[in-house]
């Protein structure tokens, strides 16, 4: 192991934490927008086939499945005078923000916002084009493994969701409150970009350079640990690391019910529960507060009961939920109260999720460590990125299948069986992630108690 390299017995000032994190806080706006308001924005408001968005959607997670596992791969590969990691971060930061404004803005491009097809290739491009850059957070997230001690990650990980949850906050705020209207516009007329849309989207992509940037500028490169072994070597090494690679399979099962929740959720919400005006800024405001009460609550879980039974609770909780959506079923003169809870749920789900991978990535880097004497975080990182993508493109495929099927009308409404049925199908799933955690994976460390 490379205790040269590494003193266990300094701490890292809280500085350090804030600007390893902030990052975070531009990566979930875009990265929230697209989720959240993509799949919207090329049905709802530019009319594309639900099926040919999925499509689009599903080979954007296929490509970052590769570009994540890859720049990790790579960046193990040299130690240059600024790291192994910065590099790859300022080659690769400035293609995400360009991406975004391109498949979120169509019409600062196309001549003929009608044209279903061109719009579909235009949005199977640029979201492909997306997914690969955002591969680059993958030597970003390779630090928490290399700068910080395994009992100091919780608290890492509690910094990176604080700001990924502000992120969130800002994501949410403009999704309910600007996007909401803006689709509309669209609709009636998609040639013309209404300047609350452009503008910020604009901001956004800024924002995300801006500060991966500055967080290459500040922060400190990592200690050089030796990687003498081969890139084949190293993947050979992790493929018979059987707890890692269960583990990885776990989160890409799972990964097909959550990509589903954050896909569908907003279009849930305005198509089912009929939500909009100042409905929206109450949601808003509701999943702010849950947002930061949630995360709070997971992590001191994670201290008091360990990472797999916390994650055991987050399942239950998630297959008890879900199920919510059946309520769709039920005529109301007003679901506010019922996307309030449905909010509530969510962000409950969501908050507990986002704190294990980086938790999980670090630590089981570690732990190899431990046995080969080499911390090869990058590939650590990355490797899981090609079967939750894979499963990640899966779900969002079945996702575009589901919302095609056949409408049905609950009041004055009608809409496809595919918004009641989403959410038991997560459940299902969700089923299966916590019977194999359970049974097969280990998650807390004997080291880790030392």
């Amino acid at each position: 192991m490379n205790e040269s390299n590494r003193d266990s017995s300094s701490e890292n000032p809280t500085s350090k934490f804030l600007l390893y994190a902030m990052p975070r806080f531009g990566t979930s706006v875009v990265l929230g927008i697209e989720g959240w308001a993509l799949f919207t924005l090329y049905t709802v408001a530019y009319g594309v086939s639900p099926f040919l968005v999925g499509f689009a959607l599903a080979m954007g997670y296929l490509s970052i499945a590769a570009s994540q596992f890859l720049l990790g791969w790579i960046s193990d590969a040299k130690y240059t005078r600024i790291g192994r990691r910065k590099p790859w971060i300022l080659l690769i930061t400035p293609l995400l923000g360009i991406s975004f404004i391109l498949v979120l803005l169509p019409a600062l491009f196309l001549p003929d916002l009608n044209d279903k097809n061109t719009l579909f290739l235009w949005l199977l491009l640029w979201e492909i084009i997306f997914r690969i850059s955002y591969g680059m957070t993958t030597p970003y997230q390779s630090w928490a493994a290399e700068q910080f001690e395994a009992s100091e990650r919780p608290r890492v990980s509690q910094f990176q969701n604080t700001f990924n949850f502000i992120g969130n906050g800002v994501m949410a705020l403009f999704t309910l409150l600007i996007l909401t209207g803006v689709f509309e516009k669209i609709q009636k007329n998609p040639n013309i970009i209404p300047p609350e849309f452009l503008i910020p989207i604009i901001l956004f992509a800024v924002i995300v350079v801006a500060l991966f940037y500055l967080l290459v500028f500040l922060m400190p490169t990592e200690p050089n640990f030796k990687i003498e072994s081969s890139l084949s070597v190293n993947l050979k090494t992790i493929l018979k690391n059987r707890n890692y690679v269960l583990t990885t399979l776990m989160r890409g099962i799972t990964g097909i019910a959550l990509v589903m929740v954050t896909s569908i959720m907003l279009t849930y919400a305005i198509v089912v529960l009929q939500l909009s005006g100042t409905d929206f800024i109450i949601i808003a405001g509701v999943l702010l507060l849950c947002i930061f009460f949630f995360l709070y609550i997971w992590r001191k879980l994670i201290q008091k009961k360990g990472k797999k039974q916390t994650l055991l609770y987050l399942f239950i909780l998630g297959v008890i939920f879900l199920p919510i959506t059946l309520l769709g079923l039920i005529p109301l003169a007003s679901y506010l109260i019922l996307g309030i809870i449905f909010i509530v749920g969510i962000a409950a789900i969501l908050g507990g999720w986002f704190l294990f991978p980086y938790i999980i990535d670090a630590d089981m880097a570690e732990d190899d460590e431990r046995s080969t004497g080499e911390l090869k975080a990058g590939i650590y990182t990355g490797f899981p990125s090609i079967l939750l993508n894979i499963f990640q493109a899966g779900g969002i495929f079945i996702l575009g299948i589901i919302i095609s099927l056949p409408n049905i009308t609950v009041g004055n409404s009608s809409f496809s069986v595919g918004f009641i049925l989403w959410g038991p199908i997560c459940s299902i799933i969700l089923i299966c992630s916590y019977i194999y955690t359970k049974k097969f994976l280990t998650l807390d460390f004997e080291w880790e108690r030392k």
